[in-house]
């Protein structure tokens, strides 16, 4: 697709839609970075696995789905868990463990689930979450449902069995799914081109005849217009579809690892392709005023900033909420034998 680098913005550019998108990846950013000072200051409990780098990801995704359409997520979904319309404060909540968080305060950063806005939950298990996007699939499917499901997992999670059998499963049956391989190239510390043998998540579905496509994932115009023609396929009853989109995650694994595995010219050649920044310089081309570009960011940093410390006064959980929303099944033993 055209941009700023071949001399001009890409013809009939949509402002509005893509000033939406840059919006979005502005509060993901703002969220995450809003995040990492509460961990710092001791108010997060757990980990956070970061996602700054990879907005153009989410917003391209999650924006093409309807609300009534399911999303699954990864450890590294807060990205996702926006874009999909969930509340910030409530994800600040959940991540501070206080009264008010989308799961009660239980789940934290990496369980993260909002039924409200279809998002099933992120998981922090590697590829878990495929076999569950596959099975609410097949429940639309036997319900008569139109929803379409979306499931987003990174590169690591190709070598993993769930990959295979989920894959597998919603081509044989002919499911609703897109499957977004949210390739950053590191599995945790461990750079993913060396444990990944064959050309990838890509030829991995076109192998078991599910149509795919390799995109760039910092290019926000083309990852939209690739995101909504797969939608748009899925949802006419056309089956799975798979987007392998490459990415690159500028912090570390979690926000406690320096990631000093990694050179610093790489991690400086991927600043320069920022998918925010990409996005920014496509829209000024195209005649859009600098203060609404900047408008875009001082937003998402002032909404973020004020989620920070509402999260930071808001109570902790009643005790006796402990155990709400827990099932009791009694002695397994007993049940059992």
């Amino acid at each position: 697709m055209n941009g700023p680098a071949d001399g001009g913005p890409p013809p009939n550019l949509d402002r509005e839609r893509l000033l939406h998108h840059l919006d979005t990846m502005w509060r993901i950013r703002a969220f995450e970075e809003a995040a990492l000072r509460g961990l710092a200051d001791g108010h997060v409990r757990g980990a956070i696995h970061p996602s700054i780098g990879q907005e153009a990801v989410a917003t391209a995704v999650c924006l093409n789905l309807a609300r009534a359409d399911l999303l699954l997520s990864t450890h590294r979904g807060h990205g996702h868990t926006l874009a999909k319309g969930a509340d910030a404060q409530a994800m600040m909540r959940e991540l501070f463990g206080r009264e008010g968080g989308t799961c009660g305060g239980k789940g934290g950063s990496m369980h993260i689930a909002d039924f409200s806005v279809g998002m099933l939950g992120a998981n922090g298990v590697v590829s878990a979450n495929i076999p569950i996007a596959v099975g609410a699939a097949h429940a639309i499917r036997l319900r008569g449902g139109t929803e379409i499901v979306a499931c987003l997992f990174g590169d690591g999670a190709i070598n993993r069995g769930p990959f295979l059998e989920g894959l597998n499963w919603a081509k044989i049956f002919h499911l609703p799914v897109l499957f977004v391989c949210e390739d950053n190239g590191w599995s945790a510390t461990t750079r993913t081109a060396d444990l990944t043998a064959g050309e990838g998540a890509a030829a991995r579905a076109q192998s078991l005849g599910i149509p795919a496509q390799i995109l760039d994932g910092n290019d926000a115009l083309a990852l939209d217009e690739a995101a909504r023609a797969a939608i748009d396929d899925v949802r006419a009853g056309e089956g799975p579809r798979l987007l392998h989109v490459r990415t690159y995650r500028i912090t570390g694994h979690t926000a406690a690892d320096a990631a000093p595995y990694r050179d610093a010219a790489e991690v400086e050649a991927w600043r320069g392709r920022d998918p925010i920044r990409r996005l920014a310089d496509a829209l000024a081309h195209a005649g859009v005023d600098a203060a609404r570009l900047e408008e875009a960011r001082t937003r998402a940093e002032a909404e973020m900033a004020d989620v920070l410390a509402n999260a930071a006064a808001a109570p902790w959980p009643a005790p006796e909420a402990a155990y709400a929303d827990v099932q009791d099944i009694g002695d397994p033993a007993v049940r059992a034998f």
